[in-house]
């Protein structure tokens, strides 16, 4: 690519960006693309949850600027790149959960506030069974938060705000890329009041310090309470209830500010850049990847021919910048993005489970008695009452007849039963944490994408170094030499 005549290169010449969330995954692929295609930004201020400016500058380097993801950019620079990261980015100490984004220090707030551009929000929390409260705070009323402090910014173009494409919840068929408004729960039989979710969390909180329950408990009790009102409106888990939330509060209240929102499917390893394979923990689908490798997993529950939406990181974070470079300063604009894979190039249960079995007997797992780990096929059962039946047959009903018969008074034998209890029910939780995915009847629509990519091209933008075409994706070459050697080597 020729850096002097891209326009997402001259776009990006002279900006102030604001980047939440830093510290995951997705925003620091981002922050090192630009980084590398464009030194001459003007500024990154990243905000980073920590209690003070050194705090936050301390995980700037050890949690984001020193690790491998920026070894591309480090030999760039050599000697000169430690100058130039203090020159271009400011680290932030933030709480997304406050109303001025935890910005104290009034110098530095009345700098971001005229000198920031375009707000590039990515922090949330992504448990899918996160507590309500925490969830509520920072997925929902974090977003409202963040938007709110950038209509304040002075210069202010574009806010672009990073979601998950399973906001539709269990939806079949062609999902489109359309907003949510509080009409557009995903069960008609009541009406979403997002006000009323927020009271109804603190009345909660106030409630538990008189059960004088243990902390565990506690927090189980708020864990659950996402789940019952994620459920109540048609959403399989607490995670997507409270983004789908956020996108609400988000175009309820963007006023004329151009809104940009990304839904990105499954994520996963780089797939070129800044090179191949780079993830940084277990997501999604990788742990049954990695408890199918270490021979912890045999069967998987899921429809064979159902489709897993992957997509791989860099080419969301793509379509983000040509995204920012297309929209800025289109008022009053509200356009949404799909970055999947499912219409155009879709990846099945059955093609993972085939991959990983060649993987594994090709590049078998050592445990840790140096033994190399001996995969068989994972059988993909159709159903998760079959899953469940399976696993009572043909282990713990065994089990249990023995321990009738009073075999298991044996040493060895409780040991066996003992640790085959504890794989089933890690399997079984891995079944119930999947359900809504490995089950999933619905692919994403990603017309939107398709006009951007026309509208990129017109422009001259280099669709080859801002790819983000999941056509172009070989998923049997990405699977067996890009993500799942990643995944071994960055994220285990």
């Amino acid at each position: 690519m020729n850096m002097e005549l891209d326009h997402v290169v001259k776009f990006l010449q002279g900006k102030t960006i604001l980047v939440t969330g830093a510290t995951g995954f997705l925003a620091k692929i981002f922050v090192e693309k630009i980084l590398r295609i464009q030194p001459n930004v003007n500024k990154l201020y990243l905000l980073l949850r920590a209690a003070d400016a050194q705090s936050a500058t301390k995980r700037l380097h050890s949690e984001i600027i020193d690790t491998e993801l920026f070894k591309i950019l480090r030999d760039n620079w050599g000697s000169e790149f430690d100058f130039f990261i203090s020159s271009k980015v400011i680290a932030v100490p933030d709480d997304i959960s406050s109303e001025n984004l935890g910005v104290n220090e009034s110098k530095l707030s009345e700098q971001m506030l005229k000198e920031i551009e375009i707000v590039v929000h990515v922090a949330a929390t992504t448990g899918f069974n996160e507590r309500y409260d925490v969830a509520l705070a920072i997925n929902t009323f974090g977003a409202l938060n963040v938007l709110r402090f950038a209509k304040k910014c002075d210069k202010m173009k574009l806010f672009l705000h990073t979601s998950t494409a399973y906001v539709c919840g269990e939806q079949a068929g062609i999902i489109l890329e359309k907003p949510f408004s509080v009409d557009d729960t995903l069960l008609k039989t009541c009406k979403l009041d997002i006000t009323e979710e927020k009271r109804i969390v603190e009345e909660k909180l106030d409630e538990l310090p008189f059960q004088h329950a243990p902390d565990e408990v506690i927090k189980s009790e708020k864990m659950e309470l996402g789940l019952q009102r994620a459920k109540l409106y048609g959403w399989p888990n607490t995670y997507v209830f409270t983004k789908a939330m956020g996108e609400i509060l988000l175009g309820n209240f963007k006023g004329d500010l151009p809104l940009v929102i990304i839904r990105p499917t499954m994520i996963g390893s780089t797939y070129k850049e800044p090179f191949s394979g780079w993830i940084e923990c277990v997501r999604t689908i990788d742990s049954v990847i990695v408890s199918y490798g270490k021979g912890k997993l045999t069967c998987f529950p899921g429809y064979p021919n159902s489709v897993l939406d992957v997509i791989p990181a860099d080419m969301v974070v793509n379509a983000m910048v040509v995204a920012m470079a297309v929209h800025t300063n289109h008022q009053s604009c509200q356009i949404i993005y799909h970055v999947s894979s499912s219409l155009k190039n879709p990846i099945k249960i059955e093609d993972l489970a085939i991959f990983a079995y060649r993987y594994f007997t090709k590049n078998p797992w050592s445990n840790r008695h140096g033994q190399r780990v001996k995969v068989r096929k994972l059988t993909v059962l159709g159903t998760i009452n079959g899953y469940f039946l399976y696993m009572w047959t043909k282990y713990l009903f065994p089990l249990k007849v023995l321990y009738l018969v009073n075999i298991l008074s044996c040493q060895y034998f409780r040991q066996v039963y003992t640790d085959l209890n504890r794989k089933i029910r890690f399997a079984m939780r891995l079944a119930e944490f999947y359900k809504p995915y490995v089950f999933f009847k619905g692919n994403f629509s990603d017309t939107n994408l398709d006009k951007l990519r026309m509208v990129a091209q017109g422009r001259g933008i280099d669709m080859g170094a801002f790819d983000f075409d999941s056509k172009s994706i070989d998923w049997e070459d990405y699977m067996m030499n890009i993500h799942i050697p990643g995944l071994l080597r960055h994220a285990i």
